[in-house]
């Protein structure tokens, strides 16, 4: 990547026959990522481009169109859809637009912490979302706050650009400090994994943090250290201690900082299916809810 990566696209560009650019909206390691408006079916829409530096690497040009097809075919209540996906001149994936916040965002702005029954049922929203792409024979990999979007009590997962199936992968995909210790070490995955990630998230939303002092790096995504084999970081947290029960930071009915607790337990092969998890999660919480309401 050059010192001094090339201007993002500015509103009125039409990167595809029928978009307009209206804003920018962010840029990672490698992607651009826009608001704009589809013609077709008169309403916003969000289109992801690699970005112009990165063009030149077919590993991250085939990365955002593999996800972008995955987005099309899927159809899950919890899962952000794809519109459509552009192979040339240049990679490129159109994405419903969704009109909540991700919970990163949230768990910064709310004035007090989300209740019980709020973490209850976020976590049985996410196992849907799980258990519906492990069917398709894909685990997620990066599950964290800022990768959940949530509007009228319904939370969206984003982002399968890190998705693949069970299997060995390399060390350190996904982020750094939300990686299951089997992640961070490289090897095997399965969904286990996954589980990790939706119990992490559920322990961020709980207590406003991560279980393990990252050193700054909570959210730095893999992708913006350009890291496939391991060399990202010298240590990982994860593998170094235990995940602290949720308890020492938060006071929770005991079943379901049981099953946050058991999302976070260092071998996978100890921890709750998706099944057993979400059936865990929605025994705490019985009767009418609503998902973190805005203040």
């Amino acid at each position: 990547m050059s010192d001094s990566a090339p201007p993002s696209l500015a509103p009125g560009a039409r990167p595809a026959p029928g978009y307009e650019v209206l804003a920018h909206l962010t840029r990672t390691g490698w992607l651009d990522v826009y608001d704009a408006w589809s013609e077709e079916r008169a309403c916003r829409c969000v289109i992801k481009l690699v970005r112009p530096d990165r063009l030149d690497e077919d590993p991250l040009r085939e990365r955002l169109l593999r996800e972008g097809r995955w987005l099309r075919e899927f159809t899950h209540p919890h899962l952000v859809r794809a519109y459509e996906t552009f192979e040339s001149p240049e990679p490129l994936v159109v994405l419903e637009t969704l009109t909540g916040e991700t919970l990163s965002h949230l768990i910064g702005r709310l004035p007090r912490r989300p209740t019980a029954a709020d973490v209850a049922l976020l976590g049985v929203q996410l196992c849907s979302a799980v258990h519906y792409l492990h069917g398709q024979g894909l685990l997620h990999l990066d599950l964290k706050p800022s990768n959940v979007v949530v509007d009228c009590g319904h939370a969206k997962v984003l982002d399968l650009s890190v998705a693949r199936p069970p299997g060995d992968a390399p060390a350190g995909l996904g982020t750094f400090c939300y990686l299951a210790p089997e992640q961070a070490r490289g090897g095997p995955l399965t969904a286990a994994a996954d589980v990790w990630g939706i119990g992490i998230t559920l322990y961020e939303v709980a207590c406003g943090d991560v279980p393990f002092d990252c050193g700054g790096t909570v959210d730095e995504p893999y992708e913006s250290c350009d890291s496939y084999d391991g060399e990202r970081a010298d240590r990982y947290p994860q593998l170094e201690r235990s995940a602290p029960s949720i308890t020492a930071r938060r006071r929770l009915p005991t079943a379901l900082a049981a099953a946050v607790d058991g999302c976070l337990r260092a071998d996978p092969a100890s921890r709750p299916t998706v099944a057993e998890l979400a059936a865990a999660l929605d025994a705490t919480s019985p009767g009418p809810r609503a998902l973190i309401t805005h203040p």
